[in-house]
């Protein structure tokens, strides 16, 4: 199989929680230490699940998709881009509400499942906004990393999303390295995402195996931790 090489970084709590909200006055110090160690990676795509899109990139305002007249066909939409580097949306429905076909200067690529409507991906073709679709339910990694290797040319790829996608794709054995911030923090809040959530729906993997390469500790003792998936 021809993949990206596939970075996870993350920052997590001492305990694993991904959320910021509870973490207090040094998360803004925490973010800017991960934006910093995220571009050492040298990587030419990212990408993000939904909500993260919608949080901090997509516009607010809701969606207003125009009637199409006719099906739209279920199958890869590449739209011309100028962009040498990329954003990928994990956004399966179809409800990211997008502005223009970029993010700063990398071009979106949004990965679909086939429930998307054709209201939907008629919106994103007239946006310019390249999409593949991931399947029909759930995505499928394998076939979607294949796609961005041979079609854009990503050869390395930052995955920053949430426990659920991380945890998909990481259960997929994709994963080459993880690299996390960790931050000097407790929070214990229950029932919130962690850095790798599988889910029940999914066949468990066994437990991935790490070799550590490299510790450095950065401002606020935070702990940047790059580890080798062993395969």
């Amino acid at each position: 199989m021809s993949k990206p090489y596939v970075i996870c970084h993350m920052m997590s709590s001492v305990d694993g929680r991904i959320l910021l909200k509870q973490w207090g006055e040094r998360k803004t110090s925490y973010t800017n230490t991960y934006e910093e160690t995220a571009l050492v990676h040298n990587t030419n795509a990212w990408l993000c699940g939904r909500v993260t899109m919608e949080e901090g990139f997509a516009s607010k305002e809701p969606l207003a998709l125009r009637p199409v007249s006719k099906p739209v066909e279920r199958v890869d939409f590449i739209a011309p881009y100028k962009e040498k580097s990329f954003a990928i949306a994990i956004d399966p429905s179809g409800k990211l509400n997008w502005s223009s076909s970029a993010i700063d200067e990398d071009h979106i690529i949004t990965v679909l499942t086939t429930v998307v409507s054709d209201e939907y991906l008629a919106f994103l073709q007239e946006k310019g906004i390249s999409y593949l679709f991931g399947g029909e339910v759930e995505i499928d990694f394998n076939s979607v990393f294949e796609r961005l290797f041979s079609i854009f040319n990503i050869k390395r790829l930052l995955v920053e999303g949430g426990g659920n996608i991380n945890g998909s794709i990481l259960n997929a054995g994709l994963i080459d390295e993880l690299s996390f911030l960790s931050c000097p923090v407790i929070d214990g809040t229950d029932n919130t995402p962690t850095l790798f959530d599988v889910s029940g729906a999914l066949p468990k993997a066994p437990a991935s195996q790490l070799d550590l390469f490299f510790m450095e500790e950065w401002e606020d003792n935070v702990w940047w931790i790059r580890y080798k998936v062993i395969k």
